[in-house]
């Protein structure tokens, strides 16, 4: 039992038993609790499965040198487009990207084209940016889209510059070590 609460599982543990105290003090809120959890984890069950059968589909498929190619170290502003277009036309919540960078992280990606697919993937979503203009309109939809494109650029190239070589060969071994 030791090794099981001190092991990644403890944060879920300790979340589990504060749900099993509201479930004795107020039954309402603890079941609320539950419901919520129940729907997070049903959503995120639909969406991990679809996202591992494509990683598992790109580590096979594509070359490592052609990914090094399209969106490697010397890949310039071909790179950098096609992470905003890769980023921007995926579908699902944020935390899918993340195994999908560890995957290009893996294949040779360049550093500053990892950090401009998240953050094309978190704010220039193609279906977003299509509802930001039935509903709010295509004036709001555009600005947004030239205020979040060159602050995702600037803020991956500063990233980019200020990390070091030495941390970033630990992220990138991280990375490997997590798809592997």
């Amino acid at each position: 039992m030791k090794k099981l609460a001190s092991s990644r599982y403890l944060f879920p543990l300790i979340v589990a038993a504060v749900v099993a105290v509201f479930l004795l003090l107020d039954n309402q809120i603890g079941l609320k609790a539950l419901t919520i959890t129940g729907s997070s984890f049903l959503e995120m069950l639909s969406v991990i499965p679809p996202i591992f059968i494509l990683l598992g589909l790109l580590d096979v498929w594509i070359p490592r040198e052609k990914i090094i190619k399209h969106l490697g170290e010397e890949s310039r502003l071909k790179g950098i487009i096609l992470s905003f277009t890769l980023g921007a036309a995926a579908a699902g919540p944020l935390y899918g990207a993340f195994p999908i960078a560890a995957v290009f992280m893996k294949k040779g990606v360049k550093f500053s084209n990892v950090l401009i697919f998240i953050g094309a993937w978190s704010t220039t979503k193609i279906p977003m940016f299509m509802f930001e203009m039935a509903s709010l309109g295509i004036g709001f939809a555009l600005l947004r889209l030239a205020i979040n494109i060159p602050g995702i650029l600037i803020m991956a190239l500063i990233l980019e510059h200020i990390t070091g070589r030495e941390l970033k060969q630990i992220i990138y071994e991280q990375a490997t070590k997590l798809s592997e």
